[in-house]
């Protein structure tokens, strides 16, 4: 068990030290379109990414996104804190639908998968991959989310 957590530490570590140079491009591109860029654009393009990818790396990358759209950096602690308190709509778009966006797929989201597996070994029939946002994410959580999105970042 342990070197299985060492494992995961192990892979987070080199996944947020592969994404600095990326996450700089992105505060860059984000600093040149950032007239196009509205919490909506945000609420969904978070989303749709938080969908089949991990949430922390995904909100990193928004998070970065957002805050070079105002001239700041994500290595600053006091320009990240200052950027909540002057956008908090920002912020919360893609906090919003990084945490429930990972609900959409089995791998959106590390406890849904476990919860599958749970359920598959004590004898409850799982719907696929696929089946899954057929029976539940598309009829369900996509108004959900369009509703989410018209009331609070439209």
């Amino acid at each position: 068990m342990v070197r299985v957590i060492k494992e995961v530490a192990y892979l987070f570590v080199g996944i947020f030290a592969t994404m600095i140079p990326a996450l700089q491009l992105i505060s860059h591109e984000a600093n040149v379109l950032k007239d196009s860029l509205t919490p909506g654009i945000f609420y969904w393009a978070t989303g749709i990414l938080s969908s089949f990818l991990d949430n922390a790396p995904t909100y990193l990358n928004f998070l970065s996104a957002e805050l070079g759209k105002e001239g700041m950096d994500v290595g600053i602690p006091a320009e990240v804190a200052r950027f909540a308190n002057e956008f908090p709509i920002y912020l919360s778009a893609i906090s919003v639908s990084a945490v429930f966006f990972g609900a959409m797929t089995y791998i959106g989201n590390g406890p849904n998968f476990m919860v599958k597996s749970i359920s598959e070994r004590s004898g409850i029939k799982m719907p696929s991959f696929f089946g899954y946002m057929i029976k539940y994410s598309i009829p369900i959580l996509i108004p959900i989310y369009i509703l989410v999105w018209l009331v609070f970042y439209f």
